[in-house]
């Protein structure tokens, strides 16, 4: 579990698409200064950019770096394959139970990728249009909600449900801070949404069905409907 948070920006020093596993891994080295890993253990969790990957070695010093492997799966969801020697990344480790809770809650989990399709400079801050290759996610992007992209944890400040895309304002603090605020139109990002709206959405499925097996779930659901138009003509 993560806060969407970033602690630390770190560089890609080596891609090994084919290591002694015969898989992929890829080696983060950080800043001489960066404390990241004063008090990391080997299969410790660190997201990379919002993916959460498992710590396989690492040097606390001299500079400062690890190696995570990636799943085929990973790379199938996330835009890690497009990461390249020098590519910087957002990194954050895993939250600990005295962790302030600055962001929401952010599991590491990719639901799919978004592509930047508009950039617009608003004084100090920036805002940035994001459009998913999954339009299902479209549902779980409510205005003013969360949304973790890069593994940072980020307001929506404009919704389009119809054309299928979202925005987001970087203030020039968080400029500074995550390594999305670089990124050009074109550039994708990984979106994670915020699972509590999963979870609803499960749940209100599961009472929905409950209620229609019982032959009670028309007439409430009309009684929302009467409810709603309503509210919207008084």
């Amino acid at each position: 579990m993560f806060t969407g948070i970033v602690e630390e920006i770190g560089e890609v020093s080596q891609y090994n698409h084919s290591d002694s596993t015969g898989g992929v891994s890829l080696t983060i080295t950080l800043p001489a200064s960066s404390a990241l890993l004063s008090d990391a253990h080997l299969g410790d969790s660190i997201a990379i950019n919002g993916v959460c990957l498992t710590v396989t070695t690492f040097t606390p010093s001299s500079p400062p770096s690890f190696t995570v492997g990636i799943a085929p799966e990973t790379l199938r969801l996330t835009n890690l394959g497009e990461l390249r020697q020098g590519s910087r990344v957002n990194l954050e480790r895993a939250v600990r139970a005295d962790t302030r809770m600055g962001g929401h809650f952010v599991q590491g989990h990719v639901d799919t990728v978004a592509t930047i399709t508009k950039r617009e400079p608003d004084g100090n801050a920036v805002t940035l249009r994001f459009s998913p290759k999954s339009k299902e996610v479209m549902r779980y992007v409510v205005y003013k909600g969360f949304i973790a992209l890069d593994g940072a944890s980020l307001t929506v400040t404009a919704v389009d449900d119809d054309e299928g895309w979202w925005e987001v304002m970087l203030i020039a603090y968080t400029q500074e801070k995550i390594v999305t605020a670089a990124k050009e139109v074109g550039a994708t990002v990984n979106v994670e949404v915020d699972m509590t709206a999963k979870y609803v959405e499960k749940s209100l499925q599961g009472y929905l069905v409950s209620l229609e097996e019982s032959g009670g779930g028309i007439p409430l659901l009309q009684k929302m409907v009467e409810r709603i138009v309503a509210q919207g003509f008084s």
